[in-house]
């Protein structure tokens, strides 16, 4: 079941969902809207040939209030809201369609378990064949909730929670490399 507007709210006003900041304006009808910040992260493609899933990927990182996303590439960025979602809800990232039918498409895997806390980070793409800028403080994304059967037996503590700032990936720190290591 995917929340409205009216129990969005009283999630919001008894504590179980926390986003700060947040304007009221913010509020859409099954979802929130959520900001940019002002912290990028693009990949270092001068350091390797390739990237690959069992090394620390290195990243150049940019603060700038505003960034231009050259055609057919991709940046990582943040929310500027920190998020907080109980064990009885999973949220979804989806692009504002505004934002979509310029080219941009915005990710972060669509998914954020319960038990996550943070700023997320998105994953933008710009699909256009010119340079598309993107201003912090926008609204880039919306989260929408859905509500579970019942809380998890295990909310979210993987290696995101907490992340402060826009957060390259981590993957190299997958259970199952670590297992080889340790091996």
């Amino acid at each position: 079941m995917t929340l409205s507007d009216g129990t969005i709210k009283d999630y919001l006003d008894s504590g179980k969902i926390s986003i700060d900041p947040l304007e009221l304006n913010q509020i859409q009808p099954a979802s929130i809207d959520l900001t940019l910040d002002n912290n990028f992260l693009v990949i270092d493609d001068f350091l390797k040939e390739s990237i690959s899933m069992t090394d620390e990927i290195k990243y150049r990182e940019i603060k700038s209030d505003s960034i231009v996303i050259p055609p057919k590439s991709f940046i990582l960025a943040t929310t500027r809201e920190y998020v907080k979602i109980p064990n009885d809800l999973v949220a979804f990232v989806e692009g504002r369609s505004s934002i979509g039918r310029m080219g941009l498409f915005i990710q972060n895997a669509g998914w954020v378990d319960p038990g996550f806390e943070g700023q997320i980070t998105l994953e933008l793409f710009n699909a256009n064949q010119v340079p598309i800028r993107v201003d912090s403080g926008r609204r880039i994304c919306q989260l929408v909730f859905s509500k579970l059967d019942k809380p998890v037996d295990k909310p979210y503590s993987g290696k995101y929670k907490g992340q402060t700032g826009t957060t390259g990936s981590r993957v190299y720190l997958d259970e199952e490399l670590q297992s080889e290591k340790e091996a």
